[in-house]
């Protein structure tokens, strides 16, 4: 390295024994960002390259492959509806500021791989693997907390609303102050998505990065970690704990069996002892706001004919049953009948940025009416809830 030669403004150096490391804080959708990474690798010639991605991410950036492989009827099937949802609004979010900007999420992570390659420099990928990190976040929050992420992200889309995102306003957010700030106010805002998102991932950038080879190490993360990352570098961490995703909640578990079973008490009870009440009575007052609900919404969602019988038929069981779901079985029927082919998987990163894509993707038309006849289902219960109740 030419020592008259200064670095950016966004590389941070650490020397930790006789390891020198040289952190840059990106932004994943700069340009700005790219060129520095590029630069500081020529100047730098590390031993070693690591970067802010998993072997998941790393093959979505460099074979052009994140969503070809997406099995929707196993994400179904495990009842990840939800969850995939999520990720493909959070990912439509990034892309669409990206396109703004003409740069592509994390074109920087790539930029650094490809300077490796280029070079022969070795590449370590120092991230926790993406799906891991993403359940993590989705376990820390509860439904209400899902229900409002997923609107704000859905309701954000195509509204026009605030102020245009520019390159300036991107770099602005790599500078310390602004992130303590950003940083600060999500912690405040929503602390269940900070913890995974961004401080347990600085632990775990902090010790992979000790753990990389090599007495010179060029370190590429987005500007959010390296404040948390600083401190713990060259620190001995367990990163097991960090790995594991945590058992649903006992109290949610034992609520999902308590529920069906205190209503099915209701309605034997109000069935062998209530004066007034007929079983067919009990039965029409179970059956008919479910079914309404769930083949309504599932209506609503764009839903075939046969996955609105579906979930007409399904949806009374499922209410009652915590370990079957309207969702998963609706959700099973509308991918068989609209089989999402591999170019339907592929076209996703471009149809995810309108709603008006997400609507005509079958894979994600299939998502949108699972989770649609499984929201059908809660509320048609709810309300045959509280009419066996009226009938006792």
């Amino acid at each position: 390295m030419d020592d008259d030669v200064s670095l950016p403004a966004s590389v941070t150096e650490v020397v930790r024994g006789d390891t020198h490391y040289f952190i840059i804080g990106t932004a994943h959708v700069s340009q700005r960002s790219v060129d520095e990474v590029r630069q500081v690798i020529a100047q730098v010639k590390p031993d070693v390259v690591a970067v802010e991605l998993c072997k998941g991410r790393h093959d979505a950036l460099t074979k052009n492959s994140a969503f070809r492989e997406l099995d929707v009827f196993k994400v179904v099937r495990e009842g990840k509806t939800l969850y995939l949802l999520a990720h493909l609004a959070l990912s439509s979010y990034q892309r669409k500021i990206g396109a703004s900007l003409g740069v592509k999420p994390g074109a920087e992570l790539l930029a650094a791989v490809n300077a490796a390659n280029d070079n022969g420099i070795p590449v370590e990928l120092i991230d926790r693997d993406i799906n891991v990190t993403l359940k993590r976040t989705w376990r820390n929050l509860g439904l209400w907390k899902r229900s409002t992420l997923l609107t704000s992200l859905f309701v954000g889309w195509d509204s026009g609303k605030g102020e245009p995102v520019d390159e300036k306003a991107i770099e602005s957010l790599k500078e310390p102050k602004a992130l303590s700030e950003m940083l600060s106010e999500l912690g405040k805002a929503v602390p269940e998505i900070k913890a995974p998102l961004i401080d347990e991932r600085d632990t775990y950038l902090a010790s992979k990065l000790t753990d990389s080879p090599g007495r010179r190490i060029v370190a590429v993360v987005g500007a959010a970690h390296v404040p948390g990352m600083l401190p713990q570098i060259g620190q001995v961490i367990d990163r097991a704990p960090l790995d594991k995703i945590p058992p649903p909640s006992l109290f949610w578990t034992a609520l999902k069996w308590l529920v069906p079973l205190l209503f099915v008490a209701a309605l034997i009870y109000g069935w062998k002892w209530s004066d007034n009440t007929s079983f067919s009575e009990m039965m029409l007052a179970w059956i008919l706001p479910t079914s309404i609900g769930a083949a309504g919404l599932t209506l609503l969602a764009g839903g075939s004919i046969l996955s609105v019988l579906t979930a007409l038929v399904v949806a009374p069981i499922a209410a009652i049953h915590p370990l079957l779901g309207t969702g998963m079985v609706v959700g099973i029927v509308e991918a068989w009948r609209r089989k999402p082919s591999v170019a339907d998987c592929e076209r996703l990163p471009e149809d995810i940025q309108s709603l008006r894509g997400f609507w005509r993707n079958p894979v994600t038309r299939i998502l949108l009416i699972a989770v649609a006849s499984g929201l059908g289902t809660a509320a048609g219960f709810w309300v045959g809830v509280g009419w066996v109740a009226s009938l006792l």
